[in-house]
């Protein structure tokens, strides 16, 4: 395993990334609607990043050998797709609920956050998912100061979650970045044995990103070899945001409005 710990002014170069994300998303919020295709959001995502002089970390991306590279800018998971649905022609429809995953590389650095954005009117359960979803990534947040360790984000994650009486996606979570998407430490949403724990120090970025569902934590992979979907078809819902471990509050590399902790 090899950790990061990212000078000042490195952590400022992943928040200019992680500021492009948000403006990028909060357009692709406004263009989310029934009718609208998920390949529409993905060309409107990659107009806005040429506009902002960044370049995408998600498009071409393989982890592995035997997963074709990823076709787009965005992942645009609808319902039950937890992660990584390809977007295409798919059509929005009212009661959708959608997560818009999106990454971006500028001089050099990675941001990457997520959000899941309703189609017109959805039902109150959806409504709720995507509440709880959002309050559970703002607990985590909270757990990620110096002294605490990885297990500590996974814990005030699950035991939120599962306190409201939903799910959290097994084996699927958060990771350290910087020069790279995905780096060390990975961060579980839910308690793995053997995953490693280490203590978190200033100077670590890191994605945290709950994932649940409000059926099962199984999930499957699709055909395409990336959608992941509940393995009962259950709704799911994802947030994700880019932190930056300090000597005191984390910082919220990948917000709008604030980059300290409070949600």
């Amino acid at each position: 395993m090899t950790i990061h710990y990212r000078s000042k002014t490195e952590i400022e170069g992943i928040r200019r990334a992680g500021l492009v994300v948000m403006e990028i998303l909060e357009v692709l919020r406004a263009a989310t609607r029934p009718g609208v295709t998920t390949g529409e959001l993905d060309a409107l995502a990659v107009r806005e990043l040429a506009r902002r002089g960044a370049t995408s970390n998600f498009k071409g991306y393989s982890p592995a050998r035997g997963t074709p590279p990823f076709a787009g800018v965005i992942c645009a998971s609808v319902n039950e797709q937890v992660v990584h649905g390809i977007p295409g022609k798919r059509a929005l429809k009212d009661g959708d609920i959608i997560a818009l995953d999106f990454g971006a590389i500028v001089d050099g650095w990675h941001g990457d956050s997520a959000i899941t954005v309703p189609v017109g009117h959805i039902s109150p359960e959806a409504e709720r998912l995507l509440r709880v979803t959002q309050e559970a990534l703002w607990k985590g947040i909270g757990a990620a100061k110096p002294g605490a360790r990885v297990y500590d984000i996974t814990r005030a994650v699950q035991s939120y979650v599962e306190g409201q009486g939903f799910a959290l996606v097994e084996h699927y979570g958060g990771h350290g970045i910087g020069r790279e998407l995905h780096e060390d430490p990975f961060i579980p949403n839910a308690m793995e044995q053997g995953i490693p724990n280490p203590p978190l120090r200033p100077g670590m970025v890191v994605c945290i990103e709950p994932m649940v569902s409000i059926g099962s934590p199984r999930t499957r992979t699709l055909s395409d070899k990336w959608t992941v979907s509940t393995a009962d078809n259950s709704l799911s819902a994802h947030f994700e945001h880019t932190v930056a471990i300090t000597s005191g509050e984390p910082l919220v590399l990948t917000s709008l409005a604030s980059a300290s902790v409070g949600g």
